[in-house]
């Protein structure tokens, strides 16, 4: 009995560094994009994107827990905006502040998460004239590391987070076609 014991929990040990191992071969960051094209011009769009107060009217996070308490502070707008969060299990808490504002075509955003997972990010907005408007790519990109690269394994990053980009986008082009 002993030794069909010893021969399970070496099983497991050997599929748990398995695992593990098969995880640390993945990449050591991630990048998760959409894109949207949107009837109407760049300077339209862009003030929607660089007032952290404008963010209730089309972020997908916004929605996802209506009670969370929200912060805004710093710059009114664009280089130096800070939004901080508290809110539910689905948003969790952390502070984002644009790093990068370049009228009309570009914010980026640094990104951190307190809760439920600490995490250090950055989220970048392009806006691109196209033949019918902006084209307007969600961006973001991070580090992966370990425990993450071992949620890859049965989470879908880009799914996850790509779906709630896919549905921002589509409310900002709704509200910039008003």
């Amino acid at each position: 009995m002993l030794k069909i014991l010893l021969i399970i929990v070496a099983v497991i040990v050997v599929l748990v560094l398995a695992v593990v191992v098969f995880a640390s071969t993945k990449p050591d960051t991630f990048h998760v994009e959409r894109t949207v094209t949107i009837n109407a011009p760049q300077e339209k769009i862009f003030p929607l994107i660089a007032d952290f107060r404008e963010w209730q009217a089309w972020s997908p996070y916004e929605k996802k827990d209506p009670a969370m308490t929200r912060t805004v502070s710093g710059a009114d707008s664009g280089l130096g905006a800070v939004y901080a969060w508290d809110g539910n299990s689905n948003v969790g808490a952390g502070r984002m502040e644009i790093v990068e504002a370049s009228p009309p075509s570009k914010v980026q955003i640094k990104l951190d998460f307190v809760r439920p997972f600490e995490g250090h990010n950055v989220a970048t907005f392009t806006l691109a004239p196209a033949t019918q408007g902006t084209t307007v790519t969600w961006a973001m990109d991070g580090p992966s590391p370990l425990i993450a690269k071992v949620m890859g394994l049965v989470f879908n990053m880009d799914i996850m987070i790509g779906g709630d980009f896919s549905q921002g986008l589509e409310n900002l082009k709704a509200l910039a076609e008003k």
